[in-house]
């Protein structure tokens, strides 16, 4: 069983990126870093799709820093491959989130399994109890078993 299982989360997140050229290396391959950028990019959209943009929270005065991020290299992606990021959460707590991501190309091939601990915070960078709003937009998103 891989360490981010998909299958125990209640509801999954879903946001496709087309590989870009300035994504890959002379290679033909994303450069690795490129991926905490599409990890960002799927994250911003699973908000947006809750309700609310980042920048709406960050304007009611929240802000969802990254305090720990884990990522596995499984296999490359290349120019033009139609990525899926998988999304969903591992812990909700009173100011943390933890999200569990997998990102497959068009065939469904596992290319990365990742993990972004995060702190709900103050624009002033105190920590911050999670919105109650928010919390409950999550709950469907919640692994339903410990990973």
């Amino acid at each position: 069983m891989s360490r981010y299982d998909a299958s125990m989360a209640n509801e999954i997140f879903r946001f496709t990126h087309r590989v870009t050229y300035a994504d890959c290396t002379v290679g033909n391959h994303i450069y690795y870093a490129r991926y905490l950028d599409l990890l960002e990019e799927a994250r911003g959209e699973f908000f947006r799709h809750l309700g609310n943009t980042l920048l709406a929270w960050q304007q009611e005065g929240f802000a969802f820093p990254v305090l720990e991020c884990r990522i596995a290299y499984k296999a490359p992606a290349r120019y033009d491959d139609l990525l899926t990021t998988e999304l969903w959460l591992t812990e909700l707590g009173k100011i943390r989130l933890n999200f569990a991501c997998r990102i497959l190309n068009q065939e469904g091939k596992l290319l990365v399994e990742a993990a972004t601990n995060h702190v709900c915070a103050s624009l002033e960078e105190k920590p911050r109890r999670l919105p109650e709003e928010l919390a409950q937009r999550l709950q469907s998103f919640l692994s339903v078993s410990v990973v």
